[in-house]
């Protein structure tokens, strides 16, 4: 499945800017640091997590 074949809701909720969004949040909420991941899976090209990546992961941002 090629990214572009996604639908327009899904691309913005797996956005750089959203998920970076999400992390701020759930930084403020948590006290914790965050990292926006990006992932090798189409369908989830980029994710937040409370846990350094492992590759082929990389990370994209961290929220301290």
């Amino acid at each position: 499945m090629i990214i572009s074949s996604l639908s327009a809701r899904r691309r913005h909720l797996t956005s750089f800017e959203k998920c970076y969004a999400v992390a701020c949040q759930l930084r403020d909420t948590t006290g914790a640091d965050q990292f926006v991941v990006r992932t090798d899976n189409p369908l989830q090209p980029c994710r937040v997590s409370r846990h350094q990546p492992i590759k082929p992961e990389s990370i994209l941002a961290l929220v301290a």
